[in-house]
């Protein structure tokens, strides 16, 4: 086996972080009032209902604890103390961020997998599976809440979960503008303006961010441009119209590739020396534009429905180049649809129920291509010229009924019909156009009951993923989709407990058992990655999560995912046998601690974030080690004029400089590895009036 790759310099332990914190905020006057723990309201289940009512595991986050003193650069800030949630690739934007919940989504090469995103009710999730987050605006993000587990009931085409992401309205602006300003290690800039507002019956918000960052690593600079503007008007009756506009310009996002284990050994901050020759990276534009109708009063319950498009177009330079090697891709995209739901209450056999009925159909169109470069980037032949598209359709329903005072039923039901086709232009020597079809059905059935404000749930639920365009690529060469490749399928089950901690806390508890029948695997041929379906795994573990109000002006968070992920049975193409072994790309072990201590003056956090062991690949022969970072935040407000405020804030990441594994190409080796960045500062001022 080959040996673990582990931290030359460890981070310190929990204890020590609490120590250091509780001096950080020794400057900030003391009066802060003591935080309420309000009820919690959710909106992922398509139906908002207090949580207690929800049986699934759901974990909101909005305000301080997304935006304050962070440099809001990925997804990810903020969200560390969820659990269930494993982030890798932070730090390379040409690939994107990687998020796995439940061991779904580690898969991705790029992009996210296994999970559907939402941007204020539209989808940021292809037809075909895959989502991108790099044109949201993270400094317009307000709230975010995290679902997970099988999703498919109400969502369609996810076995991870969903992530819901909320962004501000003009109703949220206390201050307007705000001017913020940043710099930080590895030549990071940033710039962001916000501004928003009410006017008669209309509320405004606007956004536009500006970022540049070399990278602390060669080949791995990023510059792109963010705008995103909504207006919501208020109509008699409770009805509403938001209208959301939204744009992305990204001209470089260098990609350093992946390292061997003596490459990053001898120096973490090189590049792939195929990246480096290649110029690898890509360029990105994208333009979206939605509206969301809300009506509560025209009909006895409520009618939303939303449509939305959005055109995406990408180039992108892959870092790897050998005789006859496609390396080279892009494409022009155009993805639109609409969905229409409608919720309401009512009694049936004196007890309340209430149900929500609806309809999804969304379409992507991609045109596509694919060239062989050589290394003196001269382009040598082009392999693909074909239109790509995608159709979606859903039909969905869900019932909650109040079997008693404290105990409640909830039934969800879903069809879905997934067309992939593919019109091939280059048709010499081979007319590779073709089509698949993916009719799948989907049900979730859960139970909750409450008692001194605690809330136990059980669920079963099953739903299915199907494989992108990119993933359904014939390993057998040419062009057109791998025949033998299925969507997989997951059954969930999962045992669930929340509810407060007096008046200081609350906590959340969850066991789930997952198997899923014919899991799409990542395999390496010729330098690409292909995908294969293993015959079954299994994911069974405990996620925990709790949040702390110890005094006024702190509040503690914690989470911790245990898990085990394995094949059950795999025979690969090649004959080897992987069953029992353990999913790669995926620790056993990982959690996250945050301290933070605010006053009027100011505020002070720190975290603590352990990843554990995980394999390389499906033979478990490379092992990854464990690794332990420290981060700091910390801030000072003052009071101008009127109603304006001036904060600087700053913070340091990997505090102890330790050694570690951003993120791991699964099955890709030798060159497994991206390497995370040591030490780093950044500093910044918002301006507010």
């Amino acid at each position: 086996m080959v040996s673990a790759y582990r931290s030359r310099r460890r981070g310190p332990a929990p204890g020590t972080l609490l120590a250091a914190l509780a001096g950080l905020p020794a400057a900030l006057p003391a009066g802060a009032e003591t935080p309420v723990l309000e009820p919690v309201t959710v909106t992922a289940p398509r139906l908002e209902r207090p949580l207690a009512e929800t049986p699934a595991a759901i974990t909101r986050v909005e305000g301080a604890a997304l935006a304050e003193g962070r440099p809001g650069l990925t997804l990810d800030e903020g969200l560390e103390t969820v659990p269930g949630l494993f982030f890798q690739n932070r730090h390379n934007f040409a690939q994107g961020l990687r998020i796995s919940s439940r061991g779904f989504g580690a898969r991705a090469a790029f992009g996210i997998r296994g999970l559907r995103l939402r941007l204020d009710g539209l989808p940021l999730t292809l037809p075909d599976g895959q989502s991108q987050v790099d044109a949201v605006d993270l400094d317009a993000v307000t709230a975010v809440e995290v679902r997970r587990g099988p999703a498919s009931v109400l969502y369609g085409n996810a076995t991870g979960g969903v992530i819901d992401l909320r962004t501000a309205e003009g109703f949220d602006m206390a201050r307007s503008p705000v001017v913020r300003l940043q710099a930080g290690s590895f030549g990071r800039r940033k710039a962001n303006l916000r501004a928003g507002g009410v006017g008669d019956r209309w509320a405004y918000h606007a956004s536009a961010t500006a970022l540049a960052v070399d990278g602390h690593r060669e080949q791995s600079a990023v510059a792109k441009r963010l705008g995103r503007f909504s207006a919501t008007r208020a109509f008699p009756g409770g009805r509403e119209l938001r209208l959301i506009a939204g744009a992305l310009a990204t001209p470089l996002a260098e990609d350093p590739g992946g390292l061997t284990r003596d490459q990053m050994a001898a120096d973490p901050t090189q590049a792939d020396a195929d990246a480096r020759t290649l110029d690898a990276g890509q360029t990105v534009d994208q333009q979206d534009l939605g509206a969301i109708w809300r009506d509560p009063a025209s009909l006895p319950g409520e009618l939303t429905a939303r449509a939305f498009v959005s055109r995406r177009d990408f180039q992108q330079q892959l870092p790897f180049v050998f005789p006859g090697a496609e390396n080279r891709v892009g494409y022009d995209r155009w993805f639109y649809g609409g969905r229409v739901a409608y919720t309401d209450e009512a009694r049936w056999g004196g007890r309340a129920v209430d149900y929500l009925v609806g309809v999804d159909a969304d379409r992507q169109r991609d045109d596509r291509v694919r060239h062989v470069v050589a290394a003196d980037r001269t382009v040598q032949a082009q392999t693909v010229d074909e239109r790509q598209t995608a159709t979606a359709a859903g039909v969905f329903g869900r019932l909650g009924v109040a079997l008693t005072g404290a105990t409640g039923l909830t039934l969800g039901v879903r069809a879905d019909r997934l067309r992939l086709a593919i019109d091939d232009r280059l048709t010499d020597p081979v007319d590779d156009s073709g089509a698949r079809t993916f009719d799948e059905f989907s049900y979730g059935l859960g139970l909750t009951r409450t008692f001194g404000g605690h809330t136990a749930y059980a669920n079963v639920t099953t739903a299915f993923e199907s494989p992108t365009f990119v993933e359904l690529a014939d390993p057998a060469g040419g062009g057109g989709f791998n025949p033998d490749l299925a969507p997989q399928r997951a059954v969930n089950r999962e045992l669930g407990l929340r509810g407060p901690l007096g008046r200081v806390g609350r906590y959340e508890l969850a066991l789930f058992s997952v198997r899923v029948r014919d899991e799409l695997v990542p395999f390496e041929r010729a330098g690409r990655t292909f995908y294969e379906n293993a015959a079954s795994t299994r994911r069974d573990g405990v996620e925990a999560g709790l949040t702390l109000v110890p005094a006024a002006g702190w509040t503690v968070k914690a989470a911790v995912t245990a898990a085990d992920y394995r094949f059950a049975e795999f025979t690969d193409r090649a004959g080897n046998d992987f069953g029992g072994n353990a999913i790669a790309g995926l620790p056993a072990v990982h959690g996250d601690l945050a301290v933070r201590r605010s006053g009027p003056r100011g505020f002070a956090a720190a975290a603590v974030r352990y990843v554990g062991e995980r394999y390389a690949d499906n033979a478990n022969r490379v092992r990854v080690g464990a690794h332990t970072l420290v981060d700091l935040r910390f801030g000072w407000h003052w009071a101008l004029a009127g109603a304006g405020r001036l904060t600087l804030f700053g913070g340091v990441d990997n505090v102890t400089d330790a050694d570690y594994v951003a993120n791991v190409r699964v099955n890709t080796g030798p060159g497994y590895f991206e390497p995370g960045p040591g030490r780093a500062y950044f500093a910044g001022v918002a301006l507010g009036f």
